[in-house]
């Protein structure tokens, strides 16, 4: 995926990207301060939001092969299993009930496939937004600080559902956290933004740990970050 001169104001922001690649079969971190720009760009590549001007090269993608969660994920007033098999029932797929059964065990949420979504709490809205995701295959997820309210133990789960996934089926990942060490921990390459625009976009650990751009430097600062711990989860 490219994107090439794009430009969105929405209210009184401007996001301005001249250039920016999507490698496809990498796990992408978009980092930077609240409100530079981050979840707009995802909601101009889903298509909930059009440019105002530039475009977007999907390069063989279509709209339904690609899908986002967000800190607050939009769930049916139905069950939880009717929203997780949502995206399959759409695309013309039988859901296969004892994988989605294997995911909500995993996560601590074993014999939930009947409860009210909606009545779940955020976390839990959370794990039923993030396995909806992964059920599918889609070839492209993006995802917008969806695991920041789950337990370490979930948490620790779905990042390694999300490098099995890209192993084994190649797709792309496009991730958001404020948590720096999840970045790490997870993304193949970092892309920082500031004020709308992009001001640095490469390798992670060029990024994370040796950048030499100030902005970059400044939204990095106090937070601790093992180079060794990076390492040791390319072994």
């Amino acid at each position: 995926m490219k994107i090439i001169n794009l430009e969105k104001r929405v209210g009184q922001f401007v996001l301005q990207i001249d250039h920016l690649e999507i490698e496809e079969g990498c796990i992408h971190g978009l980092i930077g301060g609240n409100g530079s720009g981050k979840t707009t760009l995802m909601k101009l590549i889903m298509g909930i939001l059009s440019p105002d001007s530039g475009h977007i090269e999907y390069e063989g993608l279509n709209m339904r092969e690609i899908t986002m969660t967000s800190q607050r994920p939009y769930l049916l007033h139905d069950t939880v299993y009717e929203n997780i098999v949502y995206p399959l029932k759409i695309r013309g797929t039988r859901p296969d009930r004892e994988k989605i059964g294997a995911y909500l065990e995993s996560c601590g949420m074993a014999g939930k496939e009947r409860q009210a979504a909606r009545s779940l709490s955020s976390g839990e809205q959370q794990k039923v937004s993030m396995i909806r995701a992964l059920c599918f295959h889609p070839r492209f997820v993006m995802i917008d600080e969806t695991l920041s309210n789950l337990d370490p133990d979930s948490v620790e789960f779905f990042e390694k559902q999300i490098l099995r996934t890209r192993e084994i089926e190649g797709n792309t990942w496009m991730l958001i956290s404020h948590s720096l060490s999840h970045i790490a921990r997870l993304c193949d390459r970092v892309h920082v933004f500031y004020k709308g625009k992009v001001v640095q976009s490469g390798p992670a650990r060029e990024v994370l740990f040796h950048s030499e751009v100030p902005e970059v430097r400044h939204f990095l600062r106090g937070e601790i970050l093992s180079e060794s711990a990076f390492d040791r989860r390319n072994e």
